[in-house]
C-alpha cells in the first residue's frame, strides 16, 4: 500500500532535523503517493507560494483521495486555473498546527472559508475527509495526510 510507505517515510524524516528538512512542495514529490497533488499545484502556479516561509499546515490528499472524485471533475479544475486554486487553497491553514494542537471547531483557510475539524473515538476529521497520517514536518510546516478531497461551498 503506497500510504504504508509515506507513514515509513514520514517517520523517517521526522528524525531528522528541521534545519535539513525539505519544504512542504519537496516532502510531498518525495512522498511518492502525492502525485496528483502537486500536478495541481503546478497547475495552479501555487508551487512558489507553497515552497515559500510559511508556515502552512497542509491537509494533503492521496492520489488514492483523487481518484475518488467524481469523473470528470479533476480533468475540470486542471483547465480551470482559478477553480482549482480555491479547491487547493481550502486545504492550507496558516500557521503550523501540529495534530497536538488541533482542537474541535473550525479553521479559517488560506481560500477563506473555514473546514470544520472534528475527533470523535480516536478518528479525527476534516470536513469530511479522515485524516490518516499526521505531523510529517516540512521546513516550512507541517503535513496531515487526508484520505479525500475536501470542497469548499
Amino acid at each position: 500500500m503506497k500510504l504504508s510507505k509515506f507513514v515509513a517515510a514520514a517517520l523517517m524524516a521526522g528524525a531528522a532535523t528541521i534545519a535539513h528538512a525539505k519544504d512542504i512542495v519537496d516532502t510531498a514529490v518525495g512522498a511518492g503517493s502525492f502525485n496528483t497533488l502537486v500536478k495541481a499545484v503546478q497547475a495552479a502556479g501555487l508551487v512558489d507560494t507553497l515552497k515559500g516561509p510559511g508556515p502552512f499546515t497542509v491537509f494533503a490528499p492521496t492520489d488514492e483521495a483523487f481518484a475518488k472524485l467524481p469523473a470528470g471533475t479533476l480533468e475540470n479544475l486542471l483547465k480551470d486555473k482559478e477553480a482549482l486554486a480555491k479547491v487547493l487553497t481550502y486545504h492550507v491553514v496558516p500557521g503550523k498546527v501540529m495534530a497536538a494542537d488541533v482542537k474541535p471547531g473550525e479553521a479559517k483557510t488560506v481560500q477563506g472559508q473555514s473546514v470544520k475539524l472534528s475527533a470523535m473515538g480516536g478518528k479525527v476529521m476534516v470536513d469530511d475527509a479522515n485524516v490518516v497520517a499526521t505531523d510529517v514536518v516540512a521546513s516550512n510546516g507541517v503535513i496531515h495526510v487526508i484520505d479525500k478531497v475536501i470542497l469548499p461551498n
